[in-house]
């Protein structure tokens, strides 16, 4: 304790300052009179992801990155007279995240009555805000936006997830929203006004990842000159996401199994364990039951993970979404950039109805960014969107899905140009549809391929015509 800072006067004996401030759960922090960090609490180091050692002796807006800070400091109107401030803001974490907060400051005045430090607390409003948000937004969950029905059965499903403490498992393509939906639960829980700790299992070597999960012991190894707490520590009596689960090294999955059996963790260098009370969030991309067959992925895990799984449905299965997702994207980033475009021309929302999205939602929100950012017109036209979208020979021809009138085929599977005489339009598409499936041997994504159409062109008509 003695090389630590202390409370000394206030007790009957001196009390280590890291360890009374460690217990308030809103985000700590303590400057010097030039601004500069002395020490903050362990609810901050999970807000910023930034530890309390790497942070001491830098400039306060070095470490939370809020927007106010590169306007003015509103710690410079602050005298020894001045009454606490407090401001709504954001700041830009570690993993680069935005997330908005209420920050109040004060000076410090010391026996003398002058200006010695300064201290600031820093709530994390996400949750209030998601609030305030989902009593204006219709077909959403949280920041989720849906209306399809797989969606709606995940809107319906995460209040009752959100209600116990198992393990989720959050499986998807790349692009799905998992991040999200992962937040979505934390802030739906009990433990909402907890830390929320996102880990890239993919993103650190094996050796640092274990430190980071776990933590360490003060000379566990070279260069571990402190104690670290590790992401389990910090996300007490929150919720831990854990996302590319299936980029676990095996040897860490062992670790994590034997937290989820027993609540504990071993950091590096100690015998002795730390009970944590933190929930389990886990996500990925890949085909966990593929990897137990290949020995990638321990089975007694992956069961232990699967206790609720969603499945987040990649775009191209989500059409009735498709034009919701993309008003809200041109509304979020007319508003973000100030720009007065008023909307998109017909060719260029046939090409956007068409792409399949290999990127999904992110690929979605990406393009009309792009778009948003380019269109010096009242509307946004097929020049306005990355050319990847109008030049590459395998994208899907806008005249195909813009076709709402009966037209001549332009390239018939052979079997329906037998079958045409004497039939109407409709007739017609609907022998195409089942030729094209027939020739497909079932397969939906070739038949689409076979017709030039994309995938969910291909669902609506089959719907439109009850194939089966």
């Amino acid at each position: 304790m003695r090389d630590q800072p202390a409370i000394e006067g206030l007790f009957s004996s001196p009390v280590a300052l890291k360890a009374l401030i460690d217990e308030i759960p809103m985000g700590i922090l303590i400057l010097g009179p030039y601004r500069r960090i002395i020490t903050m609490n362990r609810a901050l180091e999970a807000l910023t992801g930034f530890y309390r050692e790497e942070a001491a002796g830098i400039g306060c807006h070095h470490i939370l990155r809020s927007r106010i800070c590169f306007k003015e400091c509103p710690l410079l109107k602050l005298d020894k007279h001045s009454e606490p401030l407090s401001y709504e803001s954001d700041i830009i974490n570690k993993d680069r995240q935005r997330i908005p907060i209420r920050v109040t400051m004060a000076p410090v005045i010391d026996t003398s009555g002058e200006i010695t430090g300064y201290i600031e607390t820093v709530e994390d409003i996400r949750a209030i805000n998601t609030h305030d948000a989902e009593m204006h937004q219709a077909f959403s969950y949280s920041h989720i936006i849906g209306k399809s029905p797989k969606m709606e059965r995940i809107f319906q499903m995460l209040p009752l997830i959100a209600q116990n403490d198992s393990s989720v498992l959050i499986t998807g393509e790349t692009g799905t929203g998992k991040d999200m939906l992962a937040e979505a639960i934390h802030e739906s829980s009990s433990r909402a006004k907890g830390p929320f700790i996102k880990v890239n299992c993919g993103a650190l070597p094996e050796t640092l990842l274990e430190s980071e999960l776990f933590g360490h012991k003060k000379g566990a190894f070279t260069g571990a000159v402190e104690n670290k707490p590790g992401r389990f520590r910090l996300a007490q009596n929150g919720s831990l996401y854990l996302t590319e689960i299936g980029d676990l090294p095996l040897a860490l999955q062992v670790k994590l199994l034997t937290f989820l059996d027993d609540k504990i963790v071993y950091p590096l260098g100690s015998s002795k364990g730390v009970h944590v009370d933190v929930r389990v969030i886990a996500a990925t991309h890949r085909h966990l039951e593929q990897m137990v067959k290949a020995g990638e992925f321990r089975e007694d895990l992956l069961f232990r993970l699967n206790v609720v799984r969603l499945h987040l449905p990649p775009l191209r299965e989500r059409e009735e979404d498709l034009r919701l997702l993309i008003d809200h994207f041109f509304n979020q980033f007319t508003t973000h950039f100030g720009k007065s475009v008023k909307g998109f021309t017909k060719r260029a929302l046939d090409i956007l109805k068409t792409y399949s999205y290999p990127g999904n939602v992110r690929e979605l929100r990406n393009i009309i960014e792009y778009s948003v950012n380019v269109c010096q017109d009242e509307h946004i036209d097929s020049r306005h969107l990355p050319a990847y979208l109008t030049e590459t020979p395998h994208e899907p021809k806008p005249r195909n899905e813009a076709m709402e009138a009966p037209q001549p085929m332009q390239t018939p599977p052979p079997r329906a140009a037998e079958s045409v005489q004497g039939k109407n339009w409709a007739e017609i598409e609907k022998q195409m549809i089942l030729d094209a499936l027939y020739q497909a041997g079932g397969r939906r994504s070739k038949a689409a391929e076979i017709l030039g159409w994309g995938r969910s062109t291909l669902w609506r008509k089959m719907k439109h015509y009850k194939i089966s």
